[in-house]
């Protein structure tokens, strides 16, 4: 990776300049059966529509604050890069009452009302299909993101030493100091350097994490440290029920060669 590049959504574009028809993220959902596999240039395109949306239709600003009420999925993975591009902060698993927007998948609409600002929503449905009926009140994401432009450009700059990604428990809902508080984005890429670091993780790397996304952990090794490092992520949710023996046969079939597994 550029050592240049100060934030996530610039770590992206090295790896788009680098290699775009590489492997970057590959998702499954053990609970529907899902495998998506996504290059670093479809992967880059979600992105870029996604910021666009942000920034476009939702009037998005640098420094809002976005709620971020997904769980470990590639769509997530999409949101928090959307994020970086535009100067938006990723409140993950925040407060969406405090927050300018909030983004919900199925099982966090109800609490997603409570934010006053623009809402959106996933269905996370296999393909990213839209909601069979669009919740009241929200976006739906699936409906909305096609027709957005395949290339983004912010109207504002971002400064990477703005604040840009808020962890689970940060310092308005308590947590331990190690996993919790509100970074920048230039902080994040060095914190995601230093963990591709002390993973191993190099150029060709794959990372298959069952970590969930709820913590600096699962973020980094989900997302944040396979891309600083030009690796890539194969991101397993609802593995809870998974024979190991299966979860080590899906290993071998996509060439892991490191592992994140926990809760």
């Amino acid at each position: 990776m550029n050592a240049t590049d100060r934030t996530p959504a610039d770590l992206l574009g090295s790896a788009l300049a680098r290699d775009p028809a590489r492997p970057l993220v590959t998702f499954y959902d053990d609970a529907t059966g899902e495998r998506v596999e996504l290059s670093v240039a479809t992967f880059a395109n979600w992105v870029a529509k996604t910021a666009n949306l942000l920034q476009d239709e939702l009037g998005a600003e640098p420094g809002d604050r976005l709620a971020l009420l997904l769980p470990a999925h590639w769509q997530t993975a999409v949101w928090l890069l959307a994020c970086s591009a535009t100067g938006v902060v990723a409140d993950v698993a925040g407060d969406p009452a405090g927050a300018d927007l909030a983004v919900a998948g199925p099982d966090t609409l109800d609490a997603a009302r409570a934010c006053g600002g623009e809402r959106v929503a996933l269905s996370l449905r296999p393909l990213g299909a839209r909601f069979p009926q669009p919740p009241e009140g929200f976006t739906d994401y699936a409906v909305e993101v096609p027709g957005q432009g395949d290339r983004f450009a912010p109207y504002v700059p971002v400064d990477p030493d703005a604040a840009a990604l808020a962890l689970p428990g940060d310092a308005r809902g308590g947590g331990s100091p190690s996993q919790a508080g509100e970074l920048s984005g230039a902080q994040v890429v060095e914190r995601a350097r230093a963990d591709a670091g002390v993973r191993g993780l190099a150029p060709g790397s794959r990372l298959l994490s069952t970590l969930g996304y709820d913590s600096w952990d699962g973020l980094s090794a989900g997302l944040y440290a396979p891309l600083a490092a030009g690796a890539s992520v194969v991101l397993c949710r609802n593995t809870a029920g998974l024979d190991p023996a299966e979860l080590a046969k899906r290993a071998e079939s996509e060439q892991v060669t490191h592992t994140a597994e926990g809760r």
